[in-house]
């Protein structure tokens, strides 16, 4: 069944699925590693299709060091790139430096330090960590799983 998980029906891996065999029997002459392996991604696919998939997306925290000045346009930087702000409070020890934290989709974040940096005069920064999986919708999920489809 893990051979099936491999790359679901919309052309990535699957996660957070449970299985759960229910029946099986082993004969000595039609019974091969091969043979359940085989059976085991025909269900694996079956279920899957009658079940419906979501596309996940990595989700990253990010922590904005940038001067109090630019902090607005910082915000709406984010903000464009599909980010969610969950606040900003002052950098310690930095006197006219603010923080920013908020969650950023890894795809969002590419060329984002160039873009800082516009806003910023060239001195603020960014650090960030994978979060969590958040579930991709509308035309971008439309997007990322017709790309797949023409990669493959």
């Amino acid at each position: 069944m893990r051979d099936g998980l491999v790359r679901g029906p919309l052309g990535f891996p699957v996660v957070d699925v449970e299985v759960t065999l229910t029946d099986g029997a082993f004969h000595a002459v039609d019974s091969s590693e091969m043979a359940f392996r085989i059976a085991g991604k025909l269900a694996i696919d079956e279920g899957l299709k009658a079940c419906g998939s979501r596309l996940l997306e990595p989700v990253e925290k990010l922590r904005v060091f940038a001067p109090s000045g630019a902090i607005a346009h910082v915000n709406a930087a984010l903000s464009a790139r599909r980010g969610q702000i969950l606040g900003f409070e002052p950098r310690d020890g930095w006197p006219g430096w603010d923080v920013i934290e908020a969650y950023l989709p890894s795809s969002e974040r590419q060329d984002l330090i160039a873009e800082l940096r516009s806003l910023t005069q060239g001195l603020g920064s960014f650090e960030y960590v994978f979060d969590h999986l958040a579930e991709l919708t509308g035309r971008a999920a439309d997007d990322v799983v017709a790309a797949a489809k023409a990669a493959a």
